[in-house]
């Protein structure tokens, strides 16, 4: 597999990470280097411990993930994405403030993002391609794609203002509907 290709692939598998570091930054209030940090690192390892995974798994994780792995993404997204939009209707609630960047939300958003590396990893597996070439260049291609993503997040935060949460939580939605609407019923 040549590099271009490798390439184009860590990018295509990035898009759904950028898309929700760009609508969790723009949701959070309050962001510092560290929320940055955290988002990236861990889309980034995660989506490249994905197609590891899925090489050593081989075809048969995949052929048990294939039937439920766009419900596990949408149905993660949509939890997450409703969480933020409850949290935006309820400011006293903040005593316990949601931080997607934190704890099991960030493994789950983590995970949510890198379904699709595992097939990738199965995809490579099968056909005799060294994983891990790829999947050191897929995770970073995430991180740096993640950190990009919360930059442009971060300033359009700061002009939804109190919106910014809620169209955070209706853009995670919106992610896992389209993943699940992909691989339900083949819309690209």
């Amino acid at each position: 597999m040549d590099l271009l290709t490798i390439f184009g692939t860590a990018l295509a598998l990035a898009m759904d990470a950028f898309a929700v570091a760009t609508a969790v930054a723009a949701g959070l209030p309050e962001w510092t280097a560290r929320h940055t940090f955290r988002l990236a690192w861990h889309f980034g390892l995660f989506q490249a411990m994905m197609p590891i995974m899925g090489w050593f798994g081989g075809s048969a994780l995949l052929t048990l993930m294939a039937g439920v792995d766009h419900w596990i993404a949408f149905a993660l997204l949509a939890f997450l994405g409703l969480r933020m939009i409850w949290q935006a209707g309820h400011p006293e609630d903040r005593s316990q403030d949601f931080d997607p960047t934190r704890g099991w939300s960030l493994v789950i958003l983590s995970v949510a993002t890198s379904i699709d590396a595992f097939a990738v990893g199965v995809s490579l597996g099968l056909i005799g391609i060294s994983i891990w070439v790829p999947s050191l260049i897929i995770g970073l291609v995430t991180l740096v794609v993640t950190y990009v993503g919360t930059r442009i997040g971060r300033r359009a935060g700061h002009y939804l203002g109190q919106w910014a949460e809620r169209i955070g939580g209706v853009v995670l939605i919106g992610i896992g509907t389209r993943i699940l609407l992909q691989h339900l019923i083949g819309i690209k």
